[in-house]
């Protein structure tokens, strides 16, 4: 993480995780956690990285190895992406735009580093340049009722649409949902748009983030998840993330197969518990004697209390879930997509 960016949140009163980049809290956990729900957040997104692909070749290259349409990303769209093994397994997911003849795309920051170099290694003589913006580009979330007005009043474009940006002076703003944006600025220009924001948004730690991830069912990959699921069981195709009319990329025989075949046992399931949960954390059954049934993508403290989380579950086995073992806590979990 930039360190002059996490001095100026922490000046800000930012408290962050020891072990970790997140950002916990602005002081009062629990009234970010009911803005976030109510009112309107600014969340800095310090779990999240940001790559640029750029050269010639970029889009062949990148087109070549996610399981989205990279040849038919347009300037003023994104679109969600997978990069999964030979057999199939989601290792990284990204949320890809277009910036110029460039292509950023941001992903798990405990995935960073090990992704870049490994993306790094199939580049071989294609044309093109990955590079890291962690120390030139700060990422911020804001969500809310009066997440527009905010913008306006800091000077930024707002895009009209879900998946679709909008850029100007540098600073590219990317509409998640009705009310959600991720923005991509200058590292310099931290001070400034933080001060605007926060006039009708309030800082919230990223659990509050988290948990609008949860409540839309962004299923983000994780060092905790890395080559866990295939894109299916994650509903990934469901928000746009895969496309089964394009050409070869690393695991797209399987990813196919999966897909005409109809066996995908597993799916995307959101958790409610009383207990914390975890993303890696395994899943059982008293119903299933053999193996665990199911794990934990993310999760974030509840505002109604307890805890909620994303979940890959067996299908068959969802009504009866239990967190640790077949004895755990047990857990409710919903379809995502009945």
């Amino acid at each position: 993480m930039n360190p002059n960016w996490r001095s100026f949140l922490e000046s800000a009163e930012g408290i962050f995780d020891a072990a970790s980049a997140d950002l916990l809290h602005f002081g009062d956990a629990a009234a970010e956690l009911q803005a976030a729900g109510q009112q309107t957040i600014l969340v800095p997104l310090t779990h999240l990285g940001l790559l640029e692909a750029s050269g010639e070749e970029a889009k062949s290259f990148l087109h070549s190895q996610f399981t989205s349409d990279v040849n038919h990303l347009a300037e003023g769209q994104a679109q969600h992406a997978g990069w999964c093994t030979a057999k199939g397994r989601m290792q990284a997911s990204f949320l890809a735009w277009r910036n110029g003849d460039a292509y950023r795309m941001t992903v798990s920051a405990d995935l960073q580093d090990a992704t870049q170099k490994r993306l790094q290694m199939f580049i071989l003589r294609a044309k093109v340049k990955l590079t890291s913006l962690n120390d030139s580009t700060i990422l911020l979330g804001l969500a809310g009722r009066q997440a527009e007005e905010a913008l306006a009043d800091a000077g930024l474009p707002c895009p009209a649409e879900p998946m679709t940006t909008a850029a100007s002076d540098g600073v590219t703003v990317i509409r998640l949902e009705t009310n959600r944006f991720v923005i991509s600025a200058p590292e310099e220009m931290k001070a400034d748009l933080w001060q605007k924001l926060s006039v009708k948004a309030r800082p919230a730690g990223t659990p509050a983030w988290r948990w609008l991830d949860i409540q839309t069912a962004f299923p983000l990959v994780t060092l905790a998840t890395k080559e866990e699921f295939v894109p299916q069981m994650a509903d990934f195709e469901k928000i746009g993330g895969v496309s089964f009319h394009k050409g070869c990329y690393p695991g797209q025989e399987i990813v196919a197969r999966t897909q005409y075949l109809g066996k995908v046992k597993r799916h995307l399931y959101r958790l409610t518990s009383t207990q914390a949960l975890s993303a890696g954390e395994a899943l059982y059954s008293p119903d299933n004697l053999d193996q665990a049934c199911g794990m934990v993508m993310s999760a974030a403290p509840s505002p109604k209390g307890g805890y909620e989380a994303l979940a890959v579950v067996q299908s068959n086995y969802s009504t009866n879930v239990h967190l640790g073992s077949r004895e755990g806590p047990q857990v409710q979990a919903a379809a995502v997509n009945p």
